[in-house]
């Protein structure tokens, strides 16, 4: 079935190393189109889309002996005039392609419809208070609430004052263990770089000044006395770009300049790792830092903060696991891992000895990926059974009390509290469930709902089905797949097949309002559970990393051909989807079975994999991708999926709209420019391939609603048009 839709762009704005041509002027004659500064390899018919040309270069890079070109390599430079230019001239095109959609203010108004209810977070104690994140629907940003017992509601910190435009957002909150302090994180356009303003929470004044230059960090509180923080030194390059390598960690004491703060760890050549962390113990008595050279493993140190000058115990000093704090009680401390734990287990040691020859299981491991928390005194385990969540209440020596009764199939999440608390509170949700929340007695097992959601979604009209199907290699594979009840399996459904697949991060069902409108529009969404998640344990992650990363592709295409076979849907009615390591995956996807979806949605991907290690705190993911620098094998490895690197002449791609961020400082935006660029270049048929950047946004957190309900109409009425949706009243017909 050959998908055809009317023409929405014929002008074209040219693009020359020089800056942009006729800004002011989006459309131009077809005589003047002629005339303009386009490559050969870029076809300027009437009857197609054209783009702005850009400039090709002549780097070329050497890998083991062999050259490769990057012709588009001055796009990784965001500072020059030529890369500003670049932007401008393609968010026209794009945006001038976008709203011709004749329905998209229709979608936008269902987005919005969706998200137009009251969402309210699990309640924390903190000191005298209960506090709650709330929005009322349509804000830019949740603010944050709190209580005394049963008194009114006051807003504690209010994000939507931030900025006038609600780009600036609440990005962490910390309280001292008597609640009397505060630290909270804000991120200026979804930026990594942070700043970290403390208050008196009685007041609501400020102590000190703003600390600044904060990245990937926690704010862990040592007493009423300071926080522990981390960051990287400043680049002298780009911000935005520029490789960060050596975290450190400081001590901020109150009301003392951030110059002065202490440094406390990743300050030697011994000391040197990508990603440093800290944990402090309930009891404020014990230190311990996370040191760890990428996104898995880390080695951790602890110190005995109640002894004057004490030196630094190891607690784990190889990267091949993982090992985090959970929780102590006096010198016990009870750490949470995965070595010789592929699923993950509770230990136990004491802080005098605390190496790994120590320790002692009080939660062993299971067939299923373990999760946990504390609250009350217990330990509360969740698990993941085929990325469907099940929780075990147990006490601190290992004894299990009782399986927490959940309300469904789903996910559930929290389970945090204090150690005096007698009641926890925590979350439910799944793909047509939206999140409610749960008090639990912790005493009882009882739970009882706290808060339902007035959302505008009705979740009966609804199915949503786990089915297992099998990869190329013979793996089985979960996915959910939901639609209405209505729906008719003819093949025509348009259908989003969104996945993820790396990092050790899992995909369970949760509910989201801009799903729920993709849903309400009428389409299918499926999500699998593809290897190199965290869905079952290390091996499945391990299974989807560098030489074997190749899996994860197949997974994917075998999940599409599977909602194929079954009559969901068809190629002509399938669109790809996912972001930052699901960008690259649909990239991958869709260069390697060009064939297979109508539509392509790579966001904020990884595409560049030749030269990914090269930017921000890239080098960090080189244990799920190796780097082209490793190896000759891993170069060769790397090329051979590299979406910028496997563009072809003559092939026709999906339609395919990229998306990016100005901002995007952890998977820098050149990735997407040059894989806009290579597209536009190399695609032949009446497919468009067009590059969305958001201005004054970054990976993705702290986004703006508004923001959102823009992003996501752009999202869905492109994937439609390029169904072959010629109205939405066609849709819900068919």
């Amino acid at each position: 079935m050959k998908i055809t839709r009317p023409v929405l762009l014929k002008g074209a704005i040219a693009l020359t190393m020089g800056g942009l041509l006729m800004a002011c002027q989006p459309k131009i004659d077809e005589a003047d189109t002629a005339s303009a500064q386009v490559s050969s390899a870029q076809n300027v018919n009437a009857d197609r889309l054209v783009y702005p040309v850009t400039t090709k270069g002549d780097v070329v890079d050497t890998y083991f002996g062999q050259d490769v070109p990057d012709p588009f390599r001055w796009l990784e430079d965001d500072r020059s005039p030529e890369t500003q230019a670049w932007v401008a001239a393609q968010n026209i095109t794009t945006q001038e392609y976008l709203q011709n959609i004749p329905y998209r203010n229709e979608i936008a108004d269902v987005v919005r419809d969706m998200l137009d209810y009251e969402r309210v977070s699990a309640p924390f104690k903190e000191g005298d208070y209960t506090y709650f994140y709330k929005n009322d629907g349509l804000q830019n940003q949740s603010v944050v609430y709190r209580q005394k017992d049963d008194g009114q509601a006051e807003i504690f910190l209010d994000p939507n004052g931030f900025s006038e435009d609600g780009t600036v957002s609440l990005a962490g909150l910390s309280f001292t263990n008597d609640g009397t302090l505060a630290a909270y994180q804000t991120s200026t356009g979804g930026s990594d770089w942070r700043e970290i303003t403390i208050i008196n929470t009685t007041t609501m004044e400020q102590i000190g000044d703003t600390l600044k230059e904060i990245k990937f960090s926690g704010m862990q509180w040592y007493k009423n006395a300071g926080i522990y923080y981390s960051s990287y030194d400043k680049p002298e390059g780009s911000e935005l770009s520029e490789k960060t390598d050596q975290h450190k960690l400081y001590f901020h004491e109150l009301n003392t300049p951030q110059a002065q703060d202490v440094k406390v760890f990743g300050h030697s050549d011994a000391e040197k790792h990508r990603y440093i962390g800290a944990q402090v113990s309930d009891d404020n008595r014990y230190l311990m830092v996370s040191a760890a050279d990428s996104t898995s493993g880390n080695r951790a140190f602890l110190k005995d903060l109640s002894k004057p000058n004490s030196e630094w115990m190891t607690v784990k000093d190889s990267v091949a696991s993982d090992v985090y704090m959970l929780t102590n009680v006096g010198s016990k401390l009870y750490f949470v891992t995965n070595h010789d734990a592929p699923n993950t287990k509770i230990v136990m040691v004491d802080a005098s000895e605390p190496n790994i020859s120590n320790w002692k299981d009080v939660i062993s491991e299971t067939d299923n990926v373990l999760v946990p928390s504390t609250a009350g005194g217990f330990i509360f385990a969740k698990y993941m059974v085929d990325a469907i969540s099940k929780v075990y209440q147990y006490d601190l020596s290992g004894k299990q009390i009782r399986e927490v009764t959940l309300p469904n199939i789903g996910t559930a999440g929290t389970f945090n509290g204090k150690a005096k608390d007698t009641s926890t509170f925590y979350t439910f949700s799944n793909y047509i469930t939206p999140s409610s929340i749960y008090a639990y007695d912790m005493n009882t097992g009882e739970s009882s709902l706290f808060n339902k959601p007035k959302a505008k979604f009705d979740g009966d009209k609804y199915v949503s089905t786990q089915i297992f199907y099998t990869s190329k290699d013979g793996t089985k594979v979960p996915m959910i797949i939901t639609h209405s009840k209505d729906t008719v399996l003819n093949g025509k459904t348009p259908t989003i097949l969104f996945g993820y697949g790396g990092f050790n991060i899992s995909l369970t069902p949760r509910f989201s309002a801009t799903v729920s409108a993709w849903l309400k529009l009428g389409g299918i969404y499926a999500v699998p559970n593809i290897r190199g998640g965290g869905e079952y344990g290390k091996a499945w992650h391990s299974a989807g990393i560098q030489m074997n990363k190749q899996n994860v592709f197949d997974d994917f295409i075998a999940a599409a051909e599977y909602l194929i076979d079954e009559n969901y849907t068809s190629s002509e009615y399938l669109a790809i989807r996912g972001g930052s390591n699901g960008g690259l995956l649909v990239g991958a996807v869709m260069t390697q079975r060009p064939e297979l979806a109508q539509v392509a949605l790579p966001a904020v991907g990884v595409l560049d994999m030749l030269r990914y290690h090269t930017f921000t705190a890239g080098a960090g993911w080189a244990y799920d991708y190796g780097t082209s620098a490793q190896s000759a094998e891993m170069f060769k490895y790397l090329k051979a999926y590299s979406p910028v690197h496997n563009v072809r002449a003559g092939i026709e791609y999906p339609a395919t709209m990229i998306t990016t961020a100005d901002r995007d400082d952890r998977v820098v935006p050149a990735h997407s420019f040059k894989f806009a660029a290579m597209l536009q270049q190399y695609q032949v048929g009446d497919n468009p391939t067009i590059i969305r950047i958001e201005t004054d946004a970054g990976h993705g957190a702290g986004t703006p609603i508004s923001k959102t309900i823009e992003q996501f109409a752009d999202i869905y009425g492109f994937t439609l048009y390029n169904m072959g949706i010629m109205s939405l009243g066609q849709l819900k017909a068919e």
